[in-house]
């Protein structure tokens, strides 16, 4: 079941009763509504405005049923997020392999990673009309642990040539627009992808590349490498659609959260992005648990 996203732009009252979320807020008429949603269909919550309260109940039974919740800035940027402790009956087991992983297999995880990374940005490239047959040859020359660093070679190249048409443009999170718009949109996949491993057992806070002492969502940060071209794509649309705009504006966010429900391809079936998450997730688990070696990561394509 495709899981909803609630985004809270406005003044909200948030709480529970029976299982189900209640939202009290203002109508665009100025009037009082109450509306309820069963929290078992909601996977993510995004509070994006400071008059917004929610009980306690409401965070721990939220918590208890695996939805992230996003919390944003005076600037309305997502800035934290709450997740389950515990997320699978075996976890403990699960935890212990992932903490347990030897250097060359997370080597050889990383690399897989950063492949598919590059596969996917080049794929990107070609939907944009962009020629990108030099990425597809430094998809081939990674090495185990993108030892030659191939990963920020691609990227130069990449982000260079996806804006081309702005010339002042580099990707940086405090850089020019559209960055904007990407931090956002990569802040929603970080928090679907850390929900996606803590489901399946695993603790969001050990990488298998990333290791900032700092890092609360390391693992997240390596997995969701892959998945980072889903949207780039959107955040490039955008920048063509609002050619003019500087800000993110309510029906810019709005885009960006629809990216846990944008189709992907993984293993040659169509599957929105949340349910591939889970079945990357699955497929960490099984590479620290000795099951298998290939991590299942989606595939980038417009045919």
């Amino acid at each position: 079941m495709i899981k909803q996203i609630l985004y809270f732009g406005s003044p909200a009252k948030i709480s529970t009763e029976l299982k189900q979320i209640v939202i009290e807020r203002k109508n665009n008429e100025g009037n009082f509504e109450k509306i309820t949603r069963p929290i078992e269909d909601i996977g993510v919550v995004v509070l994006d405005h400071p008059q917004i309260s929610i009980t306690h109940l409401c965070i721990a039974q939220l918590i208890q049923n695996n939805v992230v919740i996003i919390s944003c800035n005076q600037n309305y940027m997502p800035h934290g997020i709450m997740l389950p402790i515990e997320g699978h009956d075996t976890q403990s087991e699960r935890m212990r392999s992932q903490i347990e992983a030897s250097e060359p297999l997370k080597k050889n995880l990383w690399q897989q990673t950063i492949i598919a990374k590059i596969k996917n940005q080049a794929a990107v490239l070609e939907y944009f009309q962009k020629d990108a047959g030099v990425m597809y040859g430094y998809a081939k020359e990674v090495k185990s642990g993108d030892a030659d660093n191939k990963e920020s070679t691609a990227a130069n190249y990449y982000w260079r040539h996806l804006f081309s048409e702005h010339p002042n443009f580099s990707r940086h999170p405090k850089g020019p627009w559209p960055n904007a718009v990407l931090n956002y949109g990569y802040a929603i996949l970080r928090s679907v992808t850390a929900r996606a491993l803590v489901a399946s057992g695993l603790f969001p806070s050990f990488g298998i590349f990333h290791r900032n002492r700092y890092n609360a969502f390391a693992l997240a940060d390596d997995i969701m490498e892959p998945y980072r071209p889903y949207v780039d794509i959107i955040a490039k649309h955008i920048y063509q659609k609002y050619p003019e705009e500087q800000e993110l504006t309510k029906e810019i966010k709005a885009e960006l959260l629809k990216i846990p429900h944008i189709d992907t391809t993984i293993e040659n079936e169509k599957s929105p992005l949340m349910i591939a998450l889970q079945r990357t997730s699955s497929s960490l688990v099984k590479c620290f648990m000795g099951q298998q070696r290939k991590l299942i990561y989606p595939e980038i394509k417009f045919k």
